[in-house]
């Protein structure tokens, strides 16, 4: 049913529901979604590759192989893995040099003990339904008009390299960062350019790869723009946004329970209404904003090089060069979130329980954190990177509304907006037969003996 009809159809609906039960809060949440526009399918109108699609195909090899790692000890699905909710499950990623390259998430270690990635993973999935900006800064950016930013660009000007989709764009850079791909000897002292380029060789060397591109592409050609078209068509295949909440808002009463449906309004009406207005920021049917905001996430783990500790994240503030950008960070959007912990740009929370307290209360949720619940946290160090967070935003007038005034809560109300955002995950990310298509298969995706076979902590595929 596509979003008009549902509009001409919710006074019949309305009417057949005054005979169920649950009657008075399905009106209220149905006039909710009439009021937002809302159809239930952010990806109605995107056009992205199938799985099946041979570039998309290629893609899958090329992520998870080996050979785009410097020192062949990574490969992009080392931190988003389809198995691992897009992502690795871990609060902040390990890349290169883990004590088993092939073990992924939980379990994943480094020989000096830490994380070695400064903000968490975010997912793959649903990845091709952005169209601002992607990374928690939005590095990888689309100008109006004009192209894409990249890190290679200057702030505000496009990268002439970077190609016409974010996806593509995106795929760029993780292989020239030293701690998620690259490593630390691989084209030393070479630019992000001579790395790509080094890359190109490495896959030229070996004519497998170039009968791979030659199906995708139709030549022999290997370069580190198909490379990256490739790897993006991939990314952008997995669309996965069949969830209950837009089975209800497509008209089906019994998609959610009463509990989800209750937070669903505590989610979408603002306080004023009862509710705590998330959809200020998690809006429409991508629950984001694409936009920045600080909410005195927790920061733990090695930082971006900022503040006294030299461990804080000025997040925005670090591409824009505007100090007034401190400390935020793009929208997440709600899709699948579920699935997709750790959450906040520093992985510190595992619960999603615990997410919502913290955005209905900033100030009190770090009042009650804990470093020591990740023992790779400094708890010096965390104090004082907080201690920056909540001044600069007390003296800024920054940060989200509930940092000045929090929300009071109930512990059912929290249970309540858990149970709505777990209605928002896609049944197919959490089972592995349907998940099969975007994962490597040994027997048909080892291109050249360097294929990424990902375990888990107890030794089982993932």
């Amino acid at each position: 049913m596509r979003p008009t009809y549902l509009l001409l159809l919710l006074p019949l609906l309305s009417a057949c529901y005054a005979s169920t039960p649950g009657t008075e809060l399905d009106a209220d949440l149905r006039g909710v979604i009439d009021t937002l526009g809302l159809s239930g399918d952010p990806a109605e109108g995107v056009d992205t590759p199938t799985i099946d699609d041979p570039v998309a195909v290629l893609g899958r090899r090329l992520f998870f192989s080996k050979s785009l790692g410097g020192d062949r000890d990574s490969a992009c699905v080392t931190c988003h893995h389809p198995m691992l909710g897009g992502g690795d499950a871990l609060p902040l990623s390990i890349g290169v040099g883990a004590e088993d390259d092939d073990l992924l998430g939980p379990g994943r270690s480094h020989p000096d003990g830490d994380f070695t990635v400064p903000r968490n993973a975010p997912t793959t999935f649903n990845l091709a339904l952005w169209e601002r900006g992607l990374f928690w800064d939005a590095r990888v950016e689309r100008i109006d008009g004009d192209g894409i930013r990249t890190p290679d660009s200057d702030y505000g000007t496009a990268d002439p390299n970077a190609g016409d989709r974010l996806s593509e764009a995106q795929s760029r850079f993780p292989v020239t960062s030293v701690e998620e791909m690259r490593g630390f000897e691989f084209a030393l002292g070479g630019s992000n350019d001579d790395v790509r380029a080094e890359l190109e060789a490495r896959l030229m060397q070996d004519e497998a790869w170039a009968a791979e591109f030659e199906a995708a592409f139709g030549t022999e050609e290997i370069s580190y723009a198909r490379i990256a078209d490739a790897l993006g068509a991939y990314e952008e295949s997995q669309i996965f946004t069949d969830t209950p909440w837009a089975a209800y808002v497509k008209g089906d009463n019994a998609a959610l329970d009463e509990a989800a449906k209750r937070g669903a309004l505590l989610f979408f009406q603002g306080p004023e209404d009862g509710g705590f207005g998330c959809a200020r920021c998690h809006s429409g049917d991508f629950f984001t904003d694409e936009s920045f905001h600080s909410i005195a996430a927790p920061q733990i783990g090695r930082g971006k090089g900022d503040g006294a500790t030299a461990t804080n994240d000025y997040g925005l503030a670090r591409e824009t060069g505007d100090r007034n950008d401190r400390f935020a960070f793009r929208t997440p959007t709600l899709l699948n979130v579920a699935v997709t912990g750790p959450y906040v740009h520093s992985g510190a929370y595992d619960e999603l329980a615990d997410v919502v307290k913290h955005h209905l209360d900033p100030q009190a949720a770090l009042d009650a954190f804990d470093p020591a619940t990740i023992p790779q946290a400094s708890a010096d160090d965390f104090d004082r990177n907080i201690l920056e967070i909540t001044d600069f935003l007390a003296v800024s007038g920054r940060g989200i509304a509930s940092f000045r005034e929090p929300l009071e809560y109930s512990d059912s109300q929290v249970d309540e907006l858990v149970a709505f955002l777990e209605a928002l995950t896609d049944p197919c990310v959490t089972d592995r037969a349907c998940l099969g298509p975007w994962i490597a298969d040994p027997e048909l995706d080892d291109v050249d003996g360097q294929l990424l076979v990902a375990v888990d902590a107890d030794g089982a595929p993932l």
